[in-house]
């Protein structure tokens, strides 16, 4: 145990340096396209660098990661993505309906907790979405990283997380619950529409 608080000491204030900053974000990039879960990342950040410049820099390094799971899903990992979707209609049907609703269905998905990031990504890539479109949908993570960011700057200190995390009395946490919510009905609509719109043109597909 000491050993690991004499890490720390020497670990955080070296993350918090403009080196640090910039290692924290390719070590965010390479978390996501390792499907790897970023809301302990997330609120790491905002333990290290506020709110605002943590949120900053966890946006920076999602969208690094999602860009780089896109390419690969569409690239060299296409057989993989393919092969994972096969046990998951749900995300299948979002892959095909986006190809028809493009830019609307990939912001919502990215504001409703319903659906996986990191997966979502390589997903995305097996749709015709366009490459611009898919990232200007990115910004519809923002709600999320602030409000993870800004729990962990709540907290203060990595002790208090789990803590903070519960609390569901905050005002900013019933509001990022709401918005995903009508995400994500919004994002059941749209998929089913474009499924009707396949249905009523045999010679389209989705």
């Amino acid at each position: 145990m000491l050993n690991l608080d004499i890490s720390l000491e020497h670990l955080l204030p070296f993350l918090q340096s403009p080196i640090g900053v910039v290692l924290f974000v390719f070590i965010y990039a390479i978390w996501v396209t390792l499907l790897l879960p970023g809301v302990w990342a997330s609120m790491l950040a905002g333990v290290l660098y506020g709110t605002w410049l943590g949120s900053a820099i966890v946006f920076l390094g999602a969208c690094l990661g999602a860009e780089a799971a896109f390419l690969l899903g569409r690239t060299i990992l296409r057989d993989w993505v393919q092969s994972r979707m096969m046990n998951l209609p749900k995300l299948q049907a979002v892959q095909k309906a986006v190809s028809r609703e493009g830019l609307k269905l990939v912001l919502l998905t990215r504001l409703s907790p319903a659906f996986p990031f990191s997966l979502l990504n390589f997903i995305y890539g097996l749709s015709e979405v366009s490459f611009r479109d898919y990232t200007v949908g990115l910004i519809g993570i923002l709600p999320g990283t602030i409000l993870f960011c800004g729990f962990g700057a709540l907290a203060g200190d990595l002790t208090r997380f789990a803590e903070v995390l519960s609390d569901n009395t905050n005002l900013a946490s019933s509001v990022i619950r709401l918005v995903g919510l009508i995400a994500t009905l919004s994002v059941v609509w749209l998929i089913a529409r474009a499924a009707r719109n396949v249905l009523q043109d045999p010679e389209s597909s989705i």
